[in-house]
């Protein structure tokens, strides 16, 4: 009776281990989320044109906050915009809806201005840095130069000033195409010094990915140290970084006081950049009422 009771025990055990085995195995897979390339793109967000000669940066696995997304906590840049003509001004019209669907109207003043908007192509060139005007229900107008044929992104930097996020820095982006043809130009290697307009930009840091480090820009002209840099902004300079590839966006301001038109020559800047690779830097700065745009390649480890 014994042998039979044992046998019994050992057959529903061998059965209960096969039945549960493929439900372990399912649950285990069940954990991953699906590939990028399986995931359908949301409804929400309208389709952005690419140009056939230009590959759209991948925004897969990128870190929360590099300004890659059209929305972000509720807030939303939606435009219908697609396509900017080429060799000539455009215009881009946008509004930044607020969570709820209508249109935000009540921007915080950040560095004198309510809406700052950059665009850069996908090979870092062409970079400009503008301040579009708000219509009165909602829709912003940006103004931008002739731009080259390629896909380019165009970022816009805010701070809501009521509701949901008020106080908090938002950095929301969407592409659009320029027709023609489109070559693309190599990014120049990291450097540690750059000229713009008879001024020469001595740039000294090691950055390291998600880490807070220092970065030094000294300016000189004909070998002498600048001291008539004048306040833009708010400030002595302004840089903003895009990352090689996926064009991942920051922006730094020089920990400098601004006491009137005496900057320089040094400019100390506290750089968290969140991703590791080549980042391309414009640095903004004024002097005698001209405004300079440096731009110098640093690799982030």
């Amino acid at each position: 009776m014994l042998s039979v009771l044992l046998a019994t025990a050992r057959t529903v055990l061998a059965a209960g281990i096969a039945g549960v085995l493929p439900l372990a195995l399912a649950a285990c897979g069940g954990s991953h989320a699906p590939s990028p390339a399986a995931t359908p793109p949301s409804a929400s967000t309208p389709a952005q044109g690419r140009h056939p000669s230009m590959s759209m940066p991948s925004m897969s696995g990128m870190p929360a906050g590099n300004g890659l997304a059209a929305q972000q906590d509720g807030y939303t840049l939606a435009s219908h915009t697609t396509t900017l003509p080429s060799g000539t001004t455009a215009t881009y019209r946008f509004t930044i809806t607020a969570p709820g669907g209508r249109p935000l109207t009540d921007f915080a003043v950040n560095q004198t201005k309510q809406l700052h908007f950059y665009a850069i192509r996908s090979d870092l060139t062409g970079f400009q840095h503008v301040h579009p005007t708000m219509a009165a229900g909602g829709t912003w107008t940006a103004r931008l130069s002739a731009l080259e044929p390629g896909m380019w992104r165009l970022f816009t930097q805010f701070t809501p000033a009521d509701g949901p996020g008020k106080g908090q820095d938002l950095v929301l982006s969407r592409t659009v195409t320029v027709p023609g043809p489109a070559s693309t130009t190599a990014l120049p290697a990291p450097s540690s010094s750059t000229t713009v307009d008879g001024y020469a930009l001595t740039v000294r840091g090691h950055l390291k990915a998600g880490t807070t480090s220092p970065l030094t820009v000294t300016v000189r002209k004909s070998s002498m140290p600048v001291t008539d840099l004048q306040p833009y902004l708010d400030t002595y300079a302004h840089l903003t970084a895009f990352r090689q590839g996926d064009l991942a966006f920051a922006h730094l301001h020089p920990q400098n006081k601004v006491t009137g038109g005496h900057g320089g020559p040094t400019l100390d800047f506290m750089a968290d950049l969140p991703a590791s690779g080549n980042w391309r830097l414009f640095l903004q700065f004024q002097t005698a009422g001209t405004l300079h745009t440096a731009s110098i390649t640093l690799h982030v480890s």
